[in-house]
């Protein structure tokens, strides 16, 4: 989708007059978009004129925030760019939350939005908002186009800047008058930004150097973050891992970027990573970060964060590095070029460079897999287990389907359970956390790869946040399967309320039976499923697999009181991890740290 310096558009409309309005699809074409998810409305309804006659296929959303998180789930399913489009005022301001949340995962997105007329534009007039002050913060770049002939090119601009360097957002504003004037058209020239040069490729200087200190360890760890799935970079971590047998963990992000099945893939780290990759990261003398933010989620306590670790940390953009843990060896760059480059002079410096041998780090490792894996109970009669249907889910689609989530216990029970095989397969808002991103993503994610099975595991408090957007599955008969974790409660909140406030908790629970959701699937034109016990599980699964004109929803009805472990609390060490009931609630023996749940004034909700 990016423009080329040779790209030109409409040659049979050039010189022709055209409105503002079909200058924007014209220049849409151009840059290759096929899907739009949006709503009209006044201040964007002259665009909605020429669509009729566009190779470009919108779907009418029921909401804004359902068109912008579809667009992510488009883009983070096909590494295209997903587009939105919304009126003025509310139907702007709408698109705000998933804008934001395609920002903090760096999604690349392009949102187009009606603004009032030129005249009306600083008197208040009916709908006006001044959204590309709004986006700003949460967006890469905004555009406000105040003339047509102005079109063309803020929109080979808007996809150059949001899926380069590191992507994320772009809002394009534009005037009704705009849209509606008509001019001469000119298809728009090369992209020329003299403000924007992302740096992609690596000081080789600093790839000498973070091989010396990979040669010069004992217990290194690859933390593979999101940068290495948008640089489709996936192969050289992996050929990174084999050739030097260094153990990866895969953030939430990049979950899928090397197989978990993989013997050197730890899995993920973090709030309820896995003991292993947890602790691996702790112990560690050399973290090899590739692509990741050094989130607090990840790293817990920073102070307390890998203490013994020097730090090699290659990031796209360099406001990343040494954000939050400084790096001893910063590396700007895409990461797909830091692989190769660093691939390169690992094997040319073999025989100049010590080789380590990192077997005892590796048997080392490989203990604590076996002795702390991810654990929980279902029994036959008793309540059916959150984790028991992930884990069926991932078994008979055999870990082949793309997998989108909302954002809480269920979330972490998805990245835990699911055995990830390959990237762009599990679709999350991570560092924004939107509830109600699971429905509309799996949305975009179906459109944008039609023959793969989708699956949408959400929470009951998520999937009534958008579940006006199974309106639109059934009208455009995109057959996304959905299956709600329905705990009757906040889950995670809960969860927190349990263990940090005294197990007082308020407003907090929704209850089973409102809304009804098998009915309330139907209501929607969908099919709606009820599972109450483990038996019926598979069955229901199978069913809905079955079903390919219209979403399914199944009603999961899981133990109200399941909490989500391992957990590092807010603001702990990550070397109190909580490993959880399972483990009769005992801390892990180590040599740091003797508490469970870390300073309680530190726990955020």
């Amino acid at each position: 989708m990016r423009p080329t310096a040779e790209k030109t558009q409409g040659e049979d409309i050039t010189m022709s007059e055209v409105t503002g309005a079909k200058a924007l699809f014209l220049a849409l074409e151009a840059v290759g978009v096929e899907h739009i998810f949006g709503i009209p409305g006044g201040a964007i309804l002259p665009a909605y004129d020429p669509l009729i006659d566009s190779t470009v296929k919108h779907i009418l959303c029921r909401h804004e925030q359902g068109a912008a998180h579809a667009a992510d789930g488009y883009a983070q399913a096909s590494g295209k760019v997903g587009v939105c489009m919304a009126t003025s005022g509310p139907g702007a301001t709408n698109l705000i939350t998933g804008l934001a949340s395609s920002f903090m995962d760096s999604i690349p997105v392009v949102a187009i939005t009606g603004q009032v007329p030129r005249p009306a534009m600083g008197y208040d007039a009916f709908q006006e908002s001044d959204i590309t002050g709004i986006a700003g913060p949460v967006t890469k770049h905004t555009f406000l186009v105040m003339e047509p002939d102005d079109i063309a090119q803020t929109i080979a601009e808007a996809f150059h800047i949001a899926s380069t360097g590191r992507p994320g957002p772009v809002l394009v504003d534009i005037p009704k008058d705009v849209l509606q004037a008509k001019f001469t058209y000119k298809p728009a020239g090369p992209v020329d930004l003299p403000g924007y040069q992302p740096t992609t490729k690596p000081n080789q200087r600093q790839i000498v150097e973070a091989a010396k200190l990979i040669s010069q360890s004992e217990r290194p760890i690859l933390y593979a973050g999101g940068g290495i799935i948008k640089a489709g970079a996936s192969a050289e971590l992996v050929q990174l891992a084999e050739m030097t047998g260094i153990p990866v963990v895969t953030t939430l992000m990049a979950r899928g970027v090397m197989p978990d099945t993989h013997e050197l893939c730890l899995g993920m780290p973090g709030m309820h990573g896995n003991y292993t990759a947890v602790t691996a990261l702790q112990r560690s003398d050399l973290l090899i970060g590739i692509g990741p933010r050094f989130d607090d989620r990840v790293t817990g306590k920073l102070s307390a964060f890998a203490p013994d670790a020097k730090i090699i940390h290659a990031d796209i953009d360099p406001a990343e590095i040494s954000k939050n843990r400084k790096a001893d060896v910063p590396i700007v760059g895409d990461a797909k070029a830091v692989l190769v480059e660093l691939i390169k002079v690992i094997e040319s410096r073999r025989g100049k460079d010590p080789q380590p041998d990192y077997s005892a780090w590796r048997d080392t490792v490989n203990g604590w897999k076996k002795a702390y894996p991810y654990k929980y109970t279902q029994t036959e009669d008793g309540p059916l287990k959150p984790q028991y249907v992930v884990e069926r889910i991932a078994a008979l689609t055999e870990g082949k389907a793309i997998y989108c989530a909302g954002v809480g216990q269920h979330q972490m029970w998805g990245s835990q359970f699911i055995p990830f095989q390959r990237p762009r397969t599990w679709i999350n808002s991570g560092g924004s956390g939107a509830m109600g991103f699971g429905v509309p993503a799996a949305m975009g994610a179906k459109v944008a790869m039609p023959d793969d099975e989708v699956w949408c595991i959400d929470g009951d408090g998520c999937f009534q946040m958008t579940c006006q957007e199974l309106a639109t599955m059934a009208v455009e008969k995109i057959p996304v399967k959905i299956a709600i974790i329905n705990n009757a409660y906040l889950g995670m909140v809960r969860q927190w309320q349990e263990l940090f406030y005294d197990e007082r908790y308020s407003e907090v629970e929704f209850g089973w039976d409102i809304p009804d959701y098998v009915k309330l699937a139907e209501a929607y034109g969908c099919i709606g499923l009820r599972v109450e016990n483990m038996q019926d599980v598979d069955t229901a699964i199978e069913k809905a697999r079955g079903v390919n004109d219209r979403p399914v929803v199944i009603d999961f009805r899981c133990d109200k009181g399941e909490m989500c472990y391992p957990m590092v609390a807010a603001g702990s060490s990550n070397d109190d991890i909580i490993l959880g009931p399972e483990y009769e609630r005992e801390p892990v023996a180590h040599e740091q740290g003797d508490h469970l749940y870390g300073d309680d004034e530190e726990h955020g909700a």
